[in-house]
């Protein structure tokens, strides 16, 4: 049995049962990886300083420095920006980059497929219908959807958000079983997801008399690191953080899912509670990320493929903390980009996203064609 990785041109066939495990793909060069991570470290430190600097009110680097060790900066009014206002938004933009790269990864790995992830599955909006459910359904105020909620209720948010990115995914897996053609599951995810905006669509049109509910969730849906309070992300971080530990935790099952459901079984991986394991920690990933951060798109599916061709390794070893780093550095890029240092206004981040995210999509499907012309001729 062949996966949908093979059939796409992105791996050789697999060894037959009971054999050996391929080597890994060589780096190009002994010091590639180590370079390749230290200079993903570097620009994580370096974006987010900038974060924390730039905005509609710039405040120098040395500055932001003295806040962050304890000092008093030349202005007062710096340190409530940087530690109230600044820090939890780079804080917020790391964590969601990570998971959404790791949940993409886990994603196309567990559907088999190179253009899976959370927004095209639908599994965003999936979560998405949990927080209406909550949030608008049940009642809240403010100008920010989630910020400034009591924590129980903060709580609330984020776990129907993880339920209905869960009650997706396990519906398009369960389909995906039925279905050979990788394409087929990505409309199936696309029509689970048209399918659920819908019924956020309803609830919506519903509470049209609650402006500032209505305001705040529109506002939402465009995407923002901007949103989270340092209470926030008392939910926010433990949640990611377990979901993307739980992530480290099955690479050896993800490697052997990448090779097909009966080559991993030949191993003597539970393949079952494999793709539970998997399901859930990118369930709870999506679905936090969606709760405090809006349903952001084309992160999950770029990441996994920028982290690949960096690291020129299809182990999942390297790709799950890869995707991590590398997730963190394009959300904080693109964090960043959105709140256009200087000025007072700024751009919606699915937006940027979508700038950065859709060549790659363009580039794999490409890439996609050419191996399939190659195999036909």
């Amino acid at each position: 049995m062949t996966s949908i990785a093979d059939r796409a041109g992105l791996r050789a066939p697999p060894p037959p049962a009971g054999s050996p495990a391929p080597p890994e793909q060589p780096a190009a060069g002994g010091l590639r990886r180590p370079l390749a991570l230290a200079g993903l470290l570097a620009a994580l430190v370096g974006l987010v300083m900038a974060t924390l600097g730039a905005g509609s009110v710039a405040i120098p680097l040395d500055e932001v420095t003295r806040v962050l060790l304890g000092g008093e900066p030349t202005q007062p009014a710096w340190q409530t920006i940087v530690r109230d206002v600044r820090l939890p938004r780079a804080v917020t933009a790391l964590l969601a980059g990570a998971a959404l790269g790791v949940a993409g990864l886990q994603m196309q790995t567990l559907f088999r497929n190179p253009l899976a992830d959370p927004f095209i599955l639908g599994v965003s909006s999936g979560a998405s219908l949990g927080v209406a459910l909550v949030v608008i359904a049940a009642g809240s105020a403010g100008t920010t959807l989630v910020g400034g909620l009591a924590l129980p209720a903060t709580v609330g948010v984020a776990g129907a958000a993880a339920l209905g990115a869960g009650a997706v995914t396990t519906l398009v897996l369960v389909l995906s079983r039925r279905v050979a053609n990788p394409a087929t599951v990505l409309i199936v995810g696309l029509m689970a997801g048209y399918t659920v905006s819908a019924l956020v669509s309803l609830l919506v049109h519903a509470e049209l008399g609650q402006g500032d509910r209505i305001r705040a969730y529109i506002a939402w849906g465009f995407g923002s690191f901007a949103g989270t309070t340092w209470s926030d992300l008392v939910v926010f971080a433990p949640a990611a953080v377990a979901a993307l530990l739980l992530a480290t935790a099955v690479t050896k099952p993800l490697d052997a899912l990448l090779l097909g459901e009966r080559y991993a079984a030949s191993m003597g991986l539970r393949v079952g509670r494999a793709r539970v394991l998997v399901a859930v920690g990118a369930s709870v990933l999506a679905g936090t990320v969606t709760a405090f951060c809006g349903p952001i798109g084309f992160l999950g599916v770029a990441i996994p493929h920028l982290t690949r061709g960096l690291l020129r390794s299809s182990a999942h070893r390297l790709l799950v903390p890869g995707c991590a780093l590398v997730g963190a550095v394009v959300a904080l890029a693109a964090g960043l980009v959105a709140q256009l240092p200087g000025r007072d206004a700024t751009l919606p981040l699915n937006a940027v996203t979508a700038l950065i995210g859709a060549p790659v999509v363009v580039a794999v499907l490409l890439r996609l064609r050419r191996a399939s012309r190659a195999v036909t001729t």
